[in-house]
This record gives structure tokens, C-alpha cells and sequence, in this order.
């Protein structure tokens, strides 16, 4: 099966009442699209980065009353687990998909990645206008690139729960969404606007 596109009843997940009810949709509706998603993405950074990249699809598996009011697969250089490095994610809230750069709390070696950022700034304030950032996975929230400040970055360095992600979102009635292809194709585009930023935090990472 190849990817076929994002549909209403994808984002629709996101009103189903109830943990159990929600985890089924998200089970059947969306983690099928991610594997196929996951997997060209995996092949494709891995060709890029000439290294083996390792795809988690997010399980949920800690809720116990409350449903994910949101949904994502990541892909990182470590086959055990994404958290603690810099990592792609694509992923659904109920009004967007998002293909992130993510830097996220439990990130190692946070003040050393975020202070090459800083060392950054300017290329990142150079990313395309359609570019947003999110400075909290957590919350439904983002800023445009073009409003970024530099003590976004600085706040990421200095608060140990700050995050980071950049990239884009794409909102339910863009046809982008309806065409597989096309998905995967921004999917790719916008990996490699976002590689430069993560070779750096890998660089910094790996000097630690």
C-alpha cells in the first residue's frame, strides 16, 4: 500500500470522546498512513545522511484516562528511541498536520545544541515565510518564522523544560493533503530546508 493522502476523518479522530475509542481510530485510521509515511521518510534521510535512520510511531502507551489530543511518528538516528536526539516528526493535531525538526525537552546535550542555534539565529530567521515555530510539543500553539526572536532560542538554552521545533503546517483543506505524493514530495522539500539546522545539532551533539 502506498500513501493515499490525509482525509476529514483523520482529523475527525480527534472528537472521538474517550481514551479507548480515540486510541482505536488513531490505531486504525491514522498509524497505517504514518508506517507508509515513516518508512519513505526513513529510506529518504538515511540516503541523505548516508547513515541508518530508525522510524517510532508514538504509542500513547503512558495515557490511562485522557486521549492524545494529538498523534506523530519520528524518525532519529537511534533505533531505541527519538526523545533524547534531534528528530523528524510528522504528525496530526485536529486542525493541522505538521512536519517538524524537533528538539524537545528530554533532548541530550540541550545547552550545547541551543546555543549553536543561537550561533545560528540568522539562518534560521531565514527559513521561508511559511515556516512556523513551536516552543512547546504539548500545546496547539506555534509563531511564525518571521516573528521569532532571538531570546525563543535563548529561552530553549536557558529553561530546562524550553523546547524547539521548526517546520511547517499544513491545515485540512489544502490539497496537498488529498495527494499522497504531493504530501510526501513537501514532506521531503521541507526535510531539506530543516537538514542544515539538524546537522548542527547532531555536530553538537556528537562533541560532547
Amino acid at each position: 500500500m502506498t500513501f493515499q493522502g490525509f482525509t476529514q476523518s483523520d482529523f475527525d479522530t480527534f472528537n472521538i470522546d474517550g481514551l479507548e475509542g480515540r486510541m482505536e481510530a488513531i490505531q486504525t485510521r491514522i498509524q497505517p498512513k504514518f508506517k507508509e509515511i515513516g518508512s519513505n521518510l526513513e529510506d529518504y534521510l538515511s540516503a541523505k545522511l548516508n547513515q541508518e535512520m530508525y522510524l517510532h510511531i508514538a504509542k500513547h502507551a503512558r495515557r490511562t484516562v485522557n486521549p492524545p489530543n494529538d498523534t506523530w511518528l519520528a524518525v532519529a538516528d537511534n533505533k531505541r528511541g527519538y526523545k533524547k536526539h534531534p528528530h523528524f516528526q510528522v504528525g496530526l493535531w485536529g486542525d493541522h498536520v505538521f512536519i517538524w525538526l524537533a528538539l524537545i525537552y528530554e533532548l541530550d546535550f540541550k545547552v550545547k545544541i541551543a546555543k549553536q542555534f543561537i550561533e545560528h539565529y540568522d539562518e534560521l530567521k531565514s527559513l521561508p515565510g511559511d515556516y512556523a515555530i513551536s516552543l512547546d510539543h504539548m500545546k496547539n500553539q506555534s509563531k511564525t518564522i518571521d516573528t521569532l526572536e532571538l531570546k525563543d532560542v535563548e529561552r530553549f538554552r536557558d529553561v530546562k523544560k524550553a523546547e524547539f521545533l521548526v517546520g511547517k503546517r499544513i491545515y485540512p483543506n489544502d490539497p496537498i493533503l488529498q495527494d499522497g505524493q504531493t504530501f510526501l514530495n513537501v514532506v521531503h522539500e521541507t526535510v531539506d530546508q530543516l537538514l542544515p539546522f539538524y546537522n548542527i545539532a547532531i555536530g553538537a551533539r556528537n562533541q560532547s
